[in-house]
This record gives C-alpha cells, sequence and structure tokens, in this order.
C-alpha cells in the first residue's frame, strides 16, 4: 500500500512537468524523488543519535557517522526506484537499463557499507584493546596484525564479489559469465599464470597474519638499516627506518628471506658499546667508573643481570672493553648507548688519560755497544724528577756537539 502511494504521489508530480518533453520530465521527476529523500535522509542520521535509548552509546554514533553517505544514497536509490514506474516517454529497453542501474547501485553501495561497518568494528576493537592496561604489548601488536591482515584480504574479497554481483544484474555481463564458465580451464591458467605474484603475495599474507613472523611497530634489520613495521597491507609492508626514509617491501619476502627481528618477543633489548684503551688501563677502576655512571641514565632498565664490563678482545695495540645494558625498546636501547659512551670517555678523559690509546715504537740495534743513532742527533738530558713537574731538557748538563 505504501509503495502504490508512493507511486500515486509521484505521478502527481509528474504532471507538474507536462510542460517540458516527457523524457525531460522523466528525468526531473527522477531527480526530485532523489532530492526528497536525500533531505529525508538527513533528518534520519541527525535524529537517531538523539533518541533517549541511544544517546550514550558511542559505536552508534560513530556507526552513523560514518555510514552517513551510504543511508543517504541508499534512500536515494530506493526513491528514484519507486519513481521509475510513474515515469513517461522512456523506451522499454531504456526503462529496463534504468531499472538494472538502480539495482547495480543499490547491491554496490550495500556492498560497500558492509565494507565501511566491518572496518569500525575492528577499529573500535583494537582502540579497545589498545586502551587495556593488563594487555601485555606483544598481544596487542599480535592482534593488531591479525585485524589489520585479514581485515584487508576480507575487504579485497568482499569488494570483488560485491562489484561481480552488481554487475551481474546486466544480462549482457551474464551472457560474459557463461561463456567465461565454458572455457574455465584456459581461463584459470592464463589468470594463474599472470597474476602468480599477486596470489603467492595474497597468501603470504594469509600465513604472516597466521604465524606472525613480524607485527605492527616491530623493529627489523634490514639492508642494515634499522626499520619499524608501519603498515602491514595485503600484498606488501610498509618499513619505516629511523631517519624516516620508507621501504616497501613484498609480502613474501618475509616467509622466503631470513631477517632479524629485534622485538619479536620482547620490546626490551641490551645494548652495547666497546672501548678501544691501551693495556695500562685498571680494568676494575673502569668497572666501577661503569657501575657509577649507569645508576645516572634514565634509559636504563634497573635491570642489573643485563650489565656487564668486561674485556671482549685484544691486538697488539689496545684491549677491546665491552660494555652491555639493557633497555626497554630499542629507541632507548639506541640513547642508553650514547649516553654510556659520552659519560665514560668524560670519565677516562678527565681520570684515566694514561688509559687512552697510544702508538709505541721500539728501535733495536744490532749491536748493545752502538748506538741507534748518531750521537749529533742525540737529545740533550731530560731533567725528570721523582717528583714535581717537568722542567725541560737539563742545560747544564754537557750537551753533545
Amino acid at each position: 500500500m505504501f509503495r502504490q502511494n508512493y507511486v500515486d504521489s509521484m505521478s502527481t508530480l509528474r504532471h507538474q512537468f507536462d510542460w517540458l518533453p516527457d523524457p525531460l520530465g522523466s528525468i526531473l521527476l527522477l531527480c526530485a524523488a532523489a532530492l526528497i529523500a536525500l533531505l529525508l535522509s538527513r533528518l534520519i542520521t541527525g535524529a537517531l543519535p538523539r533518541l533517549p535509548g541511544l544517546r550514550k552509546i558511542q559505536f552508534i554514533h560513530a556507526l552513523i557517522n560514518r555510514l552517513r553517505l551510504n543511508i543517504s544514497y541508499f534512500l536515494m536509490i530506493i526513491a528514484a526506484s519507486a519513481a521509475l514506474p510513474a515515469t513517461e516517454g522512456f523506451s522499454p529497453k531504456t526503462e529496463t537499463f534504468l531499472a538494472h542501474a538502480l539495482a547495480c547501485l543499490f547491491i554496490m553501495n550495500l556492498g560497500f557499507g558492509i565494507i565501511r561497518a566491518f572496518r569500525l568494528i575492528t577499529d573500535q576493537y583494537l582502540n579497545r584493546i589498545s586502551s587495556r592496561e593488563n594487555v601485555d604489548d606483544i598481544t596487542v601488536r599480535s592482534h593488531q596484525t591479525q585485524i589489520r591482515v585479514l581485515r584487508r584480504l576480507i575487504e579485497i574479497t568482499f569488494g570483488v564479489l560485491t562489484v561481480a554481483a552488481s554487475l551481474m544484474v546486466f544480462n549482457s555481463v551474464q551472457k560474459f559469465g557463461v561463456s567465461l564458465f565454458a572455457s574455465a580451464g584456459a581461463a584459470s591458467l592464463i589468470v594463474g599464470l599472470s597474476a602468480r605474484p599477486a596470489l603467492s603475495n595474497l597468501i603470504a599474507g594469509i600465513q604472516i597474519a597466521i604465524t606472525q613472523p613480524i607485527r605492527m611497530e616491530d623493529m627489523l634489520i634490514l639492508n642494515g638499516d634499522w626499520a619499524w613495521v608501519e603498515e602491514i597491507n595485503a600484498t606488501y609492508v610498509v618499513l619505516r627506518t629511523w631517519d624516516r626514509r620508507r621501504y616497501i617491501v613484498p609480502i613474501s619476502y618475509f616467509l622466503e628471506n631470513p631477517f632479524q627481528n629485534w622485538t619479536h618477543s620482547s620490546q626490551s633489548l641490551i645494548g652495547s658499546i666497546f672501548l678501544w684503551l691501551d693495556y695500562r688501563t685498571p680494568v676494575d677502576q673502569v668497572r666501577q667508573m661503569f657501575m657509577e655512571e649507569i645508576e645516572h641514565c634514565p634509559d636504563w632498565d634497573k635491570d642489573r643481570s643485563s650489565i656487564a664490563c668486561q674485556v671482549a678482545d685484544s691486538n697488539a695495540q689496545v684491549i677491546s672493553i665491552r660494555i652491555i645494558a639493557g633497555a626497554a625498546d630499542a629507541g632507548n636501547m639506541w640513547n642508553l648507548s650514547c649516553d654510556i659512551r659520552e659519560r665514560m670517555l668524560r670519565r677516562i678523559q678527565s681520570e684515566l688519560p694514561e688509559c687512552l690509546p697510544r702508538g709505541r715504537t721500539a728501535v733495536v740495534s744490532d749491536s748493545p755497544s752502538e748506538a741507534p743513532w748518531p750521537e749529533s742527533l742525540m737529545s740533550p738530558p731530560v731533567n725528570r724528577p721523582d717528583d714535581g713537574r717537568y722542567r725541560g731538557p737539563d742545560l747544564k748538563s754537557p750537551v753533545v756537539s
């Protein structure tokens, strides 16, 4: 009954355009029906959040804001479709085409509206997980990775099905679909060969969502660069380096090649620095300096089991002292390493300057009685008292000419 009353109202409105050619009057009628539906949709979307039972439900408000355009298109398409029987001057073929076009638009609007609502639901879930205080960071990033990757795959799949279903409304496309199924063997072979990289990346995306060798905001080492996982899409991954460059890497790369993931099990990391010092360095004193300075480092995670100061290596000139300490994440680890290095160098320069690296040269003579160089090139005797400062050459001693 409502539909019949609506058609009668549209017929009455159509007669207001009798002074125009019939096709043009019918087009204006459809536009008027769509305009009325647009105004009605704005009233509906503005009134729904103000209803007594929906005022405090934030999800309803967010859903209406996200689907405001889809609701408007939905009512406009329905109004135009319902007004189509009241049009005049269109040929049967034109009316059929307009009906199919409106049905196609209706299916596409409905499908993409469902995709937008699904994206809103997943975003709300991710925000809820991230805001919980009793959930560790690994769990949050695991959920983010799974939701984002699987959501993109579902959106792509549902989007393709929506477009396919909307196009199947037209008879010509249906005939094309039948002929395509008739040659499915050859078509599947050609499509499979041409789309192999895309299909392999899609399958790799599903594997990464399940096995999770990488997660959102994991820190990786790629081509010698530190990089954080910024986005995980259906076919590629975006990595953000410390200097704000971006690596765009196919997602299948992380299943076919080895790589370093520094935050796979935990964000905490251990930083290490090396000091190359002279052999006369008192290692115990350097270790005591380190224990004193680490207490003043704000980026240290206060875990004493992860700190150490040891002689790691030596060569003919110097020894290598390795200092390690833990930090909460990669950024703090880098700042902690730089801070400890600066503090230790400052203490060594002021308190142990003799421990800085130096070169040594030994001149050896074949005969013990022979001087290593001519006496004319020998420097004057040096006045080095047992105590006191150096006062230069002893001019009272005879100078060898």
